[in-house]
């Protein structure tokens, strides 16, 4: 790269009205104001240096925290979203008038299905029931979606800059963890106490848990990619052993059981089991449960397990427990209303962001439970395939699925092909944390917050990013 005079000047200039205004503002001790200059720090490297603001952002996402936890007017995670917003500005900006987007991210599958998704979501949203909620849920789709595609995918080119990504993600996450585990030692690990111990850099204790899942296997994937020395095994063997412990104390059954299940995509993958034998699989199992629906349902009903057991056996059996179990009764309650909305709106839902708003008059009085609520204040649909369907209709699961299957479609396939065995590890431990978050899905939904949507959709940049290479270099050998 050669010297470029304004650029530097600039560089200059704003790190000397940086440190000024920093030092008066700690002087007069008036703090508050420190985010100006961290903003114009903040600007200023969006600007020249985007790639590595959006690394920092993998860093600072397990940290960040809502500020709806100190104030009522409204919700934003910091400092990650506003980050993000300007760098998807930036983006548009560079899209359209410097063009720097590469044409090959508008071919891919990944980007056509999610496209396809985003398509369902603005028109779901111009008919939804609350417009000016809907178009603000899209908003935030976006500023995770752009930055991220727009600027990760050119950068996850290089591996080096992936590998460091994912080093300061599960760096950020391990110190969540340990901030976590502390608290929750002050308490005596009480299981009451492990639903708010994460506070405020986690809403609770679910989406705590769901991201412990997530971040394993990729720890794991960067102490198998390649022969580390000797320090470096050490920390990554800490940062493997924190992880298991956050995920133990986190008391979330669906968390323990993703990892059990992650596990089980690893033996499909390893043994190279066909598609055509999964689906089969499948549909053997479907027709099963079809059929036996009235024992399986009278089983569960028996199931008297509760998760507030220190046995962890029973925990994990608890999660089957649909009588007495409050927590999965509101989550059948939840899951039903969404039914029920689907039923009223199957083609266009009530509109995304919507459902805490709408669900309240769709519970059925034999499925209310203690922990009930009509405000819209005890969580979401429980599910995010749910969530799409009653507030976007029946396209809006379906291509949020299709978005789903092209990631994992990919991903799979991207592992297969490569050669080089570093890269097929990372790949292979991505698509691991992937198939944690995504069965979590099922139970869940967080990819509306940047916990989930930033490290989901940096996966979905390095699978496009590390496909572009590999044509690159089939394309060179052919020649």
């Amino acid at each position: 790269m050669g010297f470029s005079p304004i650029k530097n000047l600039g560089g200059i200039f704003t790190f000397l009205v940086f440190f000024g205004v920093l030092s008066v503002l700690i002087y007069i001790d008036f703090l508050p104001l420190l985010a100006f200059p961290i903003g114009l720090l903040a600007i200023y490297v969006a600007l020249f240096y985007p790639d590595y603001l959006l690394i920092a952002i993998f860093f600072m996402t397990p940290l960040s925290f809502n500020i709806e936890e100190f104030t009522t007017s409204f919700g934003l995670y910091v400092p990650t979203e506003p980050l993000l917003f300007g760098l998807m500005m930036l983006t548009i900006w560079r899209l359209f008038l410097v063009k720097k987007i590469p044409n090959y991210i508008f071919k891919n599958l990944i980007v056509i299905a999610l496209a396809s998704y985003l398509l369902v979501t603005f028109f779901t949203s111009i008919v939804s029931t609350h417009p000016l909620i809907s178009f603000k849920a899209l908003l935030s789709k976006l500023w995770y979606i752009i930055p991220i595609f727009g600027i990760g995918i050119k950068a996850f080119e290089k591996k080096k800059m992936m590998v460091l990504c994912i080093w300061l993600y599960n760096i950020g996450m391990t110190f969540a963890i340990i901030y976590t585990v502390i608290r929750h030692s002050m308490y005596g690990f009480g299981e009451q106490e492990s639903h708010w111990v994460m506070s405020p850099l986690f809403k609770d204790h679910t989406i705590y848990g769901a991201m412990v899942a997530f971040s394993l296997p990729l720890v794991v994937g960067l102490y198998f990619y390649k022969k580390h020395d000797l320090l470096t095994s050490g920390i990554l063997i800490t940062l493997i052993t924190i992880n298991l412990i956050g995920l133990f104390f986190s008391y979330t059954r669906a968390a323990w059981l993703s990892v059990i299940v992650a596990a089980m995509v690893w033996m499909l993958i390893y043994f190279r089991v066909k598609f055509a034998y999964l689906v089969s699989i499948f549909l053997v199992g479907v027709v099963f449960v079809a059929f036996n629906w009235t024992h399986i349902y009278y089983t569960l009903a028996q199931n008297k397990k509760e998760h507030t057991t220190d046995n962890f056996e029973d925990r994990l059996r608890s999660a089957g427990n649909i009588s007495s179990d409050a927590s999965n009764l509101e989550r059948i309650n939840r899951w039903d209303c969404a039914l029920q909305m689907f039923q009223k709106k199957p083609l266009t839902g009530f509109g995304p962001g919507t459902y805490a708003f709408e669900y309240a008059p769709f519970q059925r009085p034999e499925n209310l439970t203690i922990i009930s609520t009509n405000f819209g204040n005890g969580g979401n649909a429980h599910s995010e395939y749910l969530l799409n369907l009653s507030e976007m209709g029946i396209f809006g699961l379906l291509t949020f699925v299709f978005f789903v299957s092209m990631v994992f479609y990919r991903g799979i396939r991207l592992y297969f092909r490569l050669e080089d065995r570093e890269y097929k590890i990372l790949v292979l431990s991505m698509v691991l944390a992937l198939s944690t978050y995504f069965l979590h899905a099922f139970l869940n939904n967080f990819l509306d917050t940047d916990k989930a949507a930033v490290p989901i959709y940096g996966i979905c940049a390095f699978f496009i990013a590390t496909e572009h290479l590999l044509s690159q270099i089939n394309e060179q050998a052919k020649n």
